[in-house]
């Protein structure tokens, strides 16, 4: 393949849904300045993010091409909506394959994609998108991509693509590496250098984001199982998607991904080993973080400030809860019942 370049297509199609909210994400939600992007727009998208990670290490390989292919970036709305409307999506699915068609053929395909997408009646979104990918692109090609470890997945999309990189720490800090990491294997998988074998176990545990943080056990124990089994093996990546919970789909919840250049029975090894270490650990992980409803978390703020034990802080900590005016009640309901009793504001409409 020194004879002529390696001709790589960067796709980005990314959202964190939450099913439950009312206000759908629509494909008017995907246009706004900059987005879609393609060309060079899209491979200089978030230079400190997973694209900035790839395209900086894909660049380094003299005998790469890469080519943005029209991608919608995050919905204006970002996080804070709710399920994907079958007309966006089909509209950029539509695109990004037409954009393969018109511009291929290509040897290896990037994915820049968070996992936790929801889209009316499409179950496995994300794994629909590679499925449409591998028809355009063929068997021969190659297909790797990033995730957040937020996503649900499950077996579904390593069937249709190659490789998969996932974040190991929450807060996020490692999305450029994992874009690099994209990089470097995807050019030798298409060199012919590395053989993609792959394990997915899903594990029924699914847990609330506010319990994930990866600074402290139990949590920070899988991300570090994780580096020590690829610290061991050569050419070994372990993802562990910890999951979005606030999504009505049929893949919610834990998986372990590994893999390995051409061993299939290892990546079955550590597959096991890290599933096993969840399964044995759910308890600690559902309970390492103690929860209060907003009546006992105000109440126990109030016994702080009374025993001098301050500066005190109320979170109101989950996935686009909307509930921090529902904190604000509680606590002018305990400070003063004659505020209390008067009714809260409509929402969407301004109060004198």
């Amino acid at each position: 393949m020194s004879d002529r370049k390696i001709r790589i297509a960067v796709l980005h199609f990314s959202h964190e849904t939450v099913s439950f909210l009312p206000n759908e994400t629509t494909l008017d939600d995907f246009f706004y300045p900059g987005s879609p992007a393609k060309g060079e727009a899209l491979l200089q998208f978030d230079p400190k993010n997973y694209m900035g990670g790839f395209v900086q290490v894909a660049r380094e390989f003299s005998e790469v091409e890469l080519v943005g292919i029209e991608s919608p970036l995050w919905p204006k709305t970002y996080t804070g909506s709710g399920w994907i409307t079958q007309e966006a999506y089909r509209t950029f699915t539509g695109k990004m394959i037409d954009g393969l068609k018109e511009e291929g053929p290509f040897d290896g395909v990037y994915l820049c994609l968070h996992g936790a997408m929801a889209v009316r009646d499409v179950p496995r979104p994300e794994a629909d998108l590679a499925r449409q990918v591998r028809e355009v692109v063929g068997r021969s090609a190659f297909i790797a991509a990033t995730f957040d470890l937020h996503g649900n997945e499950d077996e579904t999309f390593l069937e249709q693509a190659d490789m998969a990189f996932a974040v190991k720490y929450f807060p996020h800090y490692d999305a450029h590496l994992q874009g690099e990491r994209a990089a470097r294997m995807l050019v030798p998988a298409i060199r012919g250098e590395y053989k993609p074998a792959h394990k997915t176990i899903k594990v029924p545990v699914i847990s609330p984001t506010v319990l994930q943080w990866t600074g402290a056990r139990p949590w920070m124990d899988l991300g570090q199982r994780a580096l020590v089994w690829e610290a061991r093996e050569v050419d070994v990546y372990v993802n562990i998607f910890f999951g979005f919970p606030f999504a009505d789909v049929p893949d919610v919840g834990m998986t372990v991904q590994v893999l390995t250049n051409d061993d299939p029975k290892l990546a079955e090894q550590i597959a096991r080993d890290l599933a096993g270490t969840i399964w044995r650990l759910r308890e600690a992980l559902l309970q390492s973080t103690r929860l209060h409803s907003i009546a006992e978390g105000v109440a126990l703020a109030k016994q702080a400030v009374a025993a001098g034990n301050t500066p005190v802080v109320l979170a109101d900590h989950s996935d686009r809860s909307g509930s921090a005016t529902w904190l604000l009640r509680e606590i002018i309901a305990q400070t003063s019942p004659t505020l209390s009793s008067q009714p809260l504001p409509t929402p969407g409409r301004r109060q004198a």
